[in-house]
């Protein structure tokens, strides 16, 4: 029997090359299309992918470790990677309401090529859906199909993907509210240059416009009454808090080696050896180690349970997200109070990780709704 493929260590060697290229996309703004060409060359783009329509159907555990590797290199590219995974795995739980056409035209798109699809959601007025309300962008009900109109923002990976999930709500009365795919390279799409952001400047989230765009009929997935997407999905965010904790968790590991690697090789005249010997800084290392240390044990945990079938509730999975998240910001923050103006210097990669990590705690969900409902919870209320 052929021994099992070492995904992760594979990621983790294109991550070399990753790590090389990304202060110049961090420094412009550039899109990193040539790893993507590299993760599709090495039949990274359909691992997540159900082998029932030709992909690798990887477990969260590896698709885990996938995006950690990759994220300690690029987290820009991971992010969009991990978007790819996220939407690859929904078709395992939604072959009912997924087109089996288009689910099999995804995967073989990505077995063949660079091509990757993302959910579209947040919008200038709505926000983050987790947060409530009903979309502006609008399907209208055709005799061929949908017409699709609106505005998302924040849509990771713009210039490459080839698909989008658009949440949308239909023109009915009364409304109902779901998913449709869309080909990016239909009449109609545009994507305005909009993302200029502090972290994962690489992620190409820019906005996409959609004005009048034909659609077939079976392109809406999972259209819903609006009610019935209240209270999140479990199995999706326990994935998320999975892989979204693994990303940041890299990133985190990126500065730690530059750390280590700095105060091992720091001699200031005053002290005549490393700064390494020091007990403040081996202390603070060990810190530092304490938050990595957790987030790997947090996330074996939740995709053991995962994979394991188990449906792991809600709050739980938030938790390990908020939870690995922020492990990593403060891992990072205690890098960078070992190493003074250095670590702040953009002649070093440390400041770029600091920038780049702020971005774990805006992915949904965020602190204060994940706390306030672990404290209703436990209050009973």
């Amino acid at each position: 029997m052929n021994a099992p493929l070492d995904w992760t260590g594979r990621a983790a060697t294109l991550a070399l090359d990753f790590a090389a290229r990304a202060p110049v996309h961090d420094a412009d703004g550039s899109f990193p299309f040539r790893n993507f060409a590299d993760l599709a060359d090495a039949g990274f783009l359909a691992l997540a992918a159900p082998r029932a329509y030709g992909g690798q159907q990887a477990s969260i555990a590896t698709l885990g470790g996938v995006v950690g590797a990759v994220g300690q290199g690029d987290p820009a590219t991971a992010l969009v990677l991990t978007m790819q995974y996220i939407q690859h795995r929904s078709m395992l739980r939604g072959h009912r309401v997924w087109p089996e056409a288009i689910a099999r035209q995804l995967v073989r798109e990505a077995v063949d090529g660079v091509s990757l699809v993302n959910a579209l959601r947040v919008e200038p007025e709505l926000g983050s859906p987790a947060r409530g309300g009903l979309p502006a962008t609008t399907a209208r009900r055709t005799a061929d199909g949908w017409r699709l109109s609106g505005h998302k923002v924040y849509s990771t990976g713009a210039p490459i993907l080839r698909w989008y999930s658009v949440w949308a709500r239909t023109d009915e009365t009364p409304p109902r509210v779901g998913n449709f795919l869309v080909r990016a390279d239909q009449a109609g799409i545009r994507i305005v240059d909009t993302w200029d952001h502090l972290g994962l400047r690489a992620s190409g989230s820019h906005d996409v416009l959609f004005e009048d765009v034909a659609l077939p009929d079976d392109a809406a997935v999972d259209l819903r009454d609006p009610s019935a997407w209240a209270g999140g999905d479990p199995e999706l965010q326990a994935d998320m808090s999975v892989l979204m904790g693994a990303l940041y968790t890299g990133v985190a590991r990126a500065a730690r080696d530059w750390v280590v690697g700095f105060l091992q090789e720091r001699r200031p005249a005053s002290l005549g050896a490393a700064l390494a010997t020091l007990p403040r800084a081996q202390e603070r290392v060990g810190a530092i180690e304490e938050k990595l240390h957790s987030n790997r044990r947090l996330i074996a945990s939740l995709a053991r349970d995962i994979d394991d079938g188990l449906r792991v509730p809600l709050i739980d999975s938030s938790l390990v997200k908020t939870t690995t998240t922020e492990n990593a910001v403060q891992a990072v923050e205690l890098a960078l109070s070992l190493s003074s103006n250095h670590g702040l210097s953009r002649h070093h990669p440390l400041e770029r990780h600091w920038r780049d990590v702020q971005c774990g705690r805006i992915h949904t969900p965020q602190v204060d709704s994940v706390h306030t409902a672990a404290g209703r919870q436990a209050l009973g209320l």
